[in-house]
């Protein structure tokens, strides 16, 4: 995979922003929030972008936090 840069992806800043809260979201709740869709390929790309996110599954949900 080849990784967007976060300085030049609108996507991508618009997740980090979200995550950077140190709050836990569901994969539903990210694509509300920051308008955007595949959670899953955009937090491995934000994890190339060396950001620290943590992933569990609770029942039926993808949760989703970033340390920082």
């Amino acid at each position: 995979m080849n990784a967007a840069d976060i300085q030049k992806s609108e996507r991508l800043q618009k997740v980090d922003a979200l995550l950077s809260s140190g709050l836990e979201f569901s994969t539903m709740a990210i694509i509300a929030q920051a308008n955007v869709c595949a959670v899953n390929s955009i937090v491995a790309e934000l994890r190339e972008n060396g950001r620290v996110i943590h992933c569990r599954r609770d029942g039926g949900k993808w949760l989703y936090r970033m340390e920082v």
